[in-house]
C-alpha cells in the first residue's frame, strides 16, 4: 500500500486522471444462441449476461482475455473477466481496452467491478426487466493511473481473487466428496427396514406467513424462501420473527421436525429440508411443509438430499414455471431406514463434512469483504 501511495505522489502529482469508459473501450461482436442450444454439459461455457456461465455449447466465439457486462435482466451491470475460451451470447456486451499500453484488461475489470452497484441501481431502467443504459455506461467516469501503478494495484487485488478462487474450488470439491459419502452411507444395507415417509411421520402444510410479516424480534419463524437461500441442513435459531399475536394463527413445528420448501423455480431445488433443532416451536409459511417424525432429524434432512429422494421427487413434481411437490406425494416416498443409533452415526459423519464446508464458506465471505475493501481503497484515488 505504501509503495502504491508513493508511486501515485511521484507519478500523479496533480491527481489521477479521470476518463470516460466509452473513450477507452472497444466493443466486440457477440453471438446468438437460443435456450435449446445451451446444454448442461459441453465443450465451452456460455456467458448469457448473468453473474455466472449459464451452460455449455460446442463452439466458442472468444479465446478469452475479454470483458463482458450484462446489459439485460436481473444481473444487468454485472462485470465478468474471461481468460479461457467461451461463447458470448447477446445478453452481454463484449469489450477490451482500446489501448493496452495505457489501460490493462485487469485494471479495467477491477475499476468496473468497483462500479457494479452504481450501474445496477442508477444506470439500469425498465422495471421488472432492467436494462443497462449504454450512454450512461459509456459516460461513466473512472480513474486511470499510469500503467506501472495499474500493475501494482492488479498484483494486490489478484492475490485476493486467486485465494478466493482456490477456496471456492476447495468448497466444491468437499461438497462432491460429501455427496459421495452421503450416497454410500445411505444406500440400503442388510437389516434396514423399508418404510414410506407417510408410515413414519406426517406432513402439515404451512399457511399465512408472508415476507411482509417478518420482523427482527418476536415469535421465531421461517419463510420458505429462507430455506432456499439462508439455512443449511439444520437450524437452532431463526433469522426472522413475526408478531406474537399473529403467530397464534400460524402452523408451527416443534424441535426435531423438518421444515421443507416445496415450491421452487426448478425441481432440483424443490424440497430442500431443514431440521429444526431450536428450543421452542417455530412458525412456518405457505409453500412449505412441516414433517413430524420419530427418526433422527439430521439424518432425515440429509436423506432429503440423496439421489434416492431426488428420483422420487422428480416423478412427483408438478408445474412448469413454478415447481411444486405436495405433502401427499412425499408421504408415498419409500426408503430403507437403519436403526436410530445407526442414523445418528451417519448424521455425525456427514456433520463433519458440513461443518468444514461451512467454515470454509465463512472464510470465503471474510476474504471477499477484505478484497472489496482494498479494491475500493486502491481504486478511489481521493
Amino acid at each position: 500500500m505504501n509503495r502504491i501511495e508513493e508511486m501515485i505522489k511521484r507519478l500523479c502529482p496533480k491527481g489521477v486522471e479521470r476518463v470516460s469508459v466509452g473513450d477507452i473501450i472497444k466493443y466486440l461482436p457477440g453471438g446468438s444462441l437460443n435456450r435449446n442450444q445451451v446444454k448442461q454439459e459441453g465443450l465451452y461455457p456460455v456467458m448469457n449476461g448473468g453473474v455466472d456461465y449459464s451452460g455449455y455449447y460446442d463452439k466458442f466465439n472468444y479465446d478469452g482475455n475479454v470483458l463482458t457486462i450484462s446489459h439485460w435482466g436481473s444481473s444487468a451491470g454485472h462485470v465478468h473477466i474471461h481468460h479461457n475460451k467461451f461463447w458470448a451470447n447477446n445478453a452481454c456486451w463484449v469489450f477490451i481496452p482500446q489501448n493496452s499500453a495505457t489501460c490493462s484488461l485487469n485494471i479495467l475489470y477491477y475499476l468496473l467491478k468497483n462500479k457494479e452497484e452504481l450501474m445496477s441501481t442508477k444506470y439500469c431502467f425498465g422495471g421488472a426487466t432492467p436494462n443497462l443504459n449504454r450512454k450512461l455506461f459509456e459516460n461513466m467516469q473512472i480513474p486511470l493511473p499510469p500503467l506501472s501503478i495499474q500493475q501494482e494495484i492488479v498484483s494486490v487485488l489478484d492475490s485476493f481473487t486467486t485465494l478466493i478462487d482456490k477456496m471456492k474450488k476447495e468448497v466444491e470439491m468437499r461438497k462432491k466428496q460429501m455427496e459421495c459419502y452421503r450416497e454410500r452411507l445411505m444406500s440400503p444395507k442388510e437389516g434396514w427396514t423399508v418404510k414410506t415417509l407417510g408410515e413414519i411421520g406426517t406432513f402439515t402444510r404451512g399457511s399465512g406467513l408472508q415476507k411482509s410479516d417478518l420482523r427482527d424480534a418476536g415469535f421465531p419463524c421461517i419463510h420458505y424462501g429462507q430455506i432456499h437461500t439462508f439455512y443449511n441442513f439444520a437450524a437452532y435459531k431463526t433469522k426472522s420473527f413475526c408478531d406474537e399475536n399473529y403467530a397464534k394463527k400460524l402452523k408451527k413445528g416443534k424441535t426435531g421436525d423438518l421444515l421443507i420448501a416445496t415450491t421452487s423455480e426448478d425441481v432440483e431445488a424443490c424440497c430442500k429440508a431443514v431440521a429444526w433443532l431450536g428450543d421452542s416451536e417455530v412458525a412456518y409459511s405457505t409453500d412449505s411443509y412441516c414433517y413430524s417424525h420419530d427418526q433422527d432429524p439430521k439424518f432425515m434432512a440429509y436423506l432429503f438430499q440423496t439421489e434416492m429422494f431426488a428420483k422420487q421427487k422428480r416423478m412427483a413434481a408438478t408445474g412448469a414455471k413454478v415447481v411444486r411437490v405436495s405433502g401427499e406425494a412425499m408421504a408415498t416416498f419409500s426408503f430403507a431406514l437403519p436403526p436410530l443409533s445407526k442414523q445418528r452415526e451417519i448424521a455425525r459423519t456427514l456433520d463433519i463434512f458440513e461443518e468444514y464446508i461451512q467454515r470454509l464458506e465463512k472464510l470465503i465471505s471474510l476474504r471477499q469483504k477484505q478484497y472489496e475493501y482494498y479494491r475500493e481503497k486502491l481504486l478511489t484515488f481521493e
